[in-house]
């Protein structure tokens, strides 16, 4: 039962809770403002990964839908996003369009196993610094890549790296259109007034209709999405399997994961804000679930990677909505819109398209929270500028890959300096709790204490190592006093376990105080504890030296 409620949609707990015809028409309502708004940014969203315009809009409804409907967040809005814009692109550029289905199904499959696997509250903890990074990356990245647009050049054969693409524009900036240029100011001013002055009309949508209806009206001479991929299909796309060799499905084994790690990262930051916005509780583990399941059917109709949109579901909330159902709307309004409405999308402006995505990196690209962690610790600071320069001049697949392994090496490394060992020799001040109470002690001849400060992992043993072999005299018997130590790993117990038979072979016990609960359960799970003998671990520090004079080991 409690499994059930775990992996249970928010859908059915809504249902269940009851569901009134007013809470109904507060959902669509926000449902129907949700879909205006997600309109272009699916469109700009999918010409910018490479792919034609109305592949945004599908994944915006197969996806949206079934994140709403299995999801775990009561007002999440699934669909594509900018950050996936980057990974995308190089995809299609190396293995086409059919690649990028394959590795979006396996990105599905591996969502699935996560959450199913219960690594929703796990994937939360990927280092701050690699998430800023490579989210800065992707801003600049995107915004880069609206320049030919925004600026009308006549280029082509476009290279997929960073530098030589700006080599590229320079090349060609006397071919520099300022109608299309103007088209962008004025998408870009537009959509900013109507956030300022807090209009009910979306401002994305406001500007894409103001922007498309002056340059029909006037003929003004830019390029249309017409122009670029020809019409608009005005029906769903007939499912089918994509087609990949096998040497190319072990190839896009590594995107795969990069879609997985980052569509989860994403759908649950978006679930994080929703919760705060609303009150309530999202279930991480079915809110992957529900990611993976978009992710294998929306490329079955021509769809690329979807996952939770922080701003259109902090626009959800806005509006009112406050189950999925409101969600569940916003992808049939698009379904209409296409549907209906396809057509028309032709007509707009490659140059609107491009002021749009010039708003979305700049509000995405999060430059104060950037310098702010500039100002940070060193180790922090190396892990954002490494992972922002690899996302920006390599791809994104190596950026979240050296962000994370340079963020776990350096974590440890800081828990390896924080790690104490210290000898006490001669007195000894001890005790912390009311059970032990504080005093000196003189220890006995031939006892040596050493107290452990930190996690007792593979960071810290050579710390452990060299104070121990400061030893010069063997004595007979060596206290390790635990009471502080809260984790060791198996290098930790390897390290005491060599310790222990070295000092036997000296003639040498050794001797535990303190262990920690979740200590002495590695110990008994690896065999130390049966091998140190139950006799030689004791709670205090206290006990052992009563134990040690009984028993005349410190004679």
């Amino acid at each position: 039962m409690a499994w059930q409620s775990e992996f249970e949609p928010k859908t059915i707990t809504v249902l269940r809770e009851g569901y009134s015809r007013q809470s109904f028409a507060r959902d669509a309502m926000a449902g129907l403002v949700v879909g205006v708004v997600a309109l272009p940014l699916a469109i700009a969203f999918a010409i910018a990964s490479g792919v034609r315009p109305e592949q945004g809009l599908i994944t915006a409804i197969f996806g949206g839908f079934l994140i709403s409907a299995l999801g775990g967040s009561r007002v999440q809005i699934g669909g594509p996003t900018g950050a996936f814009v980057v990974l995308i692109y190089a995809i299609v550029a190396e293995f086409g369009y059919d690649g990028l289905a394959v590795a979006t199904m396996m990105a599905g499959v591996l969502l699935v196993i996560m959450g199913l696997a219960r690594l929703g509250s796990v994937i939360r903890f990927i280092p701050y610094p690699v998430t800023v990074g490579f989210t800065s990356g992707i801003a600049l990245i995107i915004a880069s890549g609206q320049i030919p647009e925004a600026l009308g050049l006549q280029l082509s054969n476009l290279p997929a790296e960073f530098l030589p693409r700006l080599n590229a524009y320079w090349a060609g900036a006397r071919s520099v259109n300022l109608w299309a240029l103007a088209v962008v100011i004025a998408t870009i001013g537009i959509t900013l007034l109507t956030t300022r002055l807090q209009l009910r009309i979306p401002g994305p949508l406001l500007a894409l209709l103001t922007t498309t209806a002056l340059v029909q009206l006037a003929d003004i001479p830019v390029s249309t999405i017409q122009d670029s991929f020809g019409s608009v299909p005005s029906a769903i796309p007939v499912p089918h399997l994509p087609h990949v060799s096998g040497s190319t499905v072990a190839s896009l084994v590594s995107p795969a994961i990069s879609i997985a790690l980052l569509g989860g990262i994403e759908s649950l930051l978006s679930a994080v804000v929703a919760d705060g916005m609303t009150g309530r509780r999202h279930r991480s583990n079915v809110e992957l679930v529900a990611q993976g399941i978009a992710n294998i059917v929306s490329p079955l109709f021509g769809g690329i990677p979807a996952t939770g949109a922080i701003a259109r579901t902090a626009t959800n909330v806005k509006n009112g909505g406050r189950s999925p159902l409101a969600g569940i709307v916003h992808a049939l309004t698009l379904l209409a819109i296409l549907l209906f409405a396809g057509q028309w999308a032709a007509l707009i402006p490659m140059a609107t398209l491009a002021g749009i995505l010039l708003v979305v990196a700049y509000n995405m690209s999060e430059w104060r929270l950037f310098i702010g962690l500039l100002r940070g610790p060193r180790s922090d600071v190396l892990v954002l500028i490494v992972t922002f320069l690899l996302t920006v001049l390599i791809d994104l697949t190596t950026a979240i890959q050296a962000g994370v392994v340079l963020a776990s090496l350096l974590f440890m490394r800081r828990m390896a300096e924080v790690t104490q060992v210290r000898a006490l020799r001669d007195t000894l001040e001890y005790g912390q709790g009311p059970e032990d109470p504080q005093a000196l002690v003189h220890l006995p001849p031939g006892v040596e204490v050493f107290e452990i400060f930190g996690s007792f992992c593979f960071g810290a043993t050579q710390k452990f190592l060299e104070v121990l072999g400061e030893i010069k005299h063997p004595p007979r018997l060596v206290i390790l006093r635990m009471r502080d130590v809260f984790a060791i790993d198996a290098t930790g117990l390897r390290a005491l376990d060599e310790e222990l038979k070295r000092l036997r072979r000296t003639g040498t016990t050794l001797m535990l105080s303190g262990v920690q609960p979740q200590v002495r359960t590695a110990l008994d799970r690896s065999g130390l504890l049966d091998r140190l003998g139950p006799e030689n671990v004791h709670p205090t520090l206290d006990s052992a030296l009563r134990y040690a004079q009984e028993s005349r080991l410190s004679e």
